[in-house]
């Protein structure tokens, strides 16, 4: 339920160069070509493109999670 809230949330959010809404849409793209790629397995242009996508989510996350590592502990001072 809390899921579905936040995919909401940050699918109808305007700002489009947030990092919550970056994973999100590279999320989206790396679904639909998964199932692209069921079907069209020697594709290697999508299989490149989704490692690409992969790693760039991968560095947004991590980014992600330093940010809100870093937010807690100004919070807890």
């Amino acid at each position: 339920m809390l899921k579905n809230k936040v995919i909401k949330v940050i699918s109808e959010e305007e700002n489009r160069g947030s990092i919550e809404f970056q994973v999100f849409h590279f999320t989206k793209k790396i679904r639909r070509l998964t199932s692209h790629l069921e079907f069209h397995r020697k594709d290697y242009s999508s299989q490149r493109g989704l490692r690409k996508i992969l790693g760039k989510r991968q560095r947004l996350l991590s980014h992600l999670s330093k940010k809100t590592e870093s937010l807690i502990k100004i919070k807890n001072y």
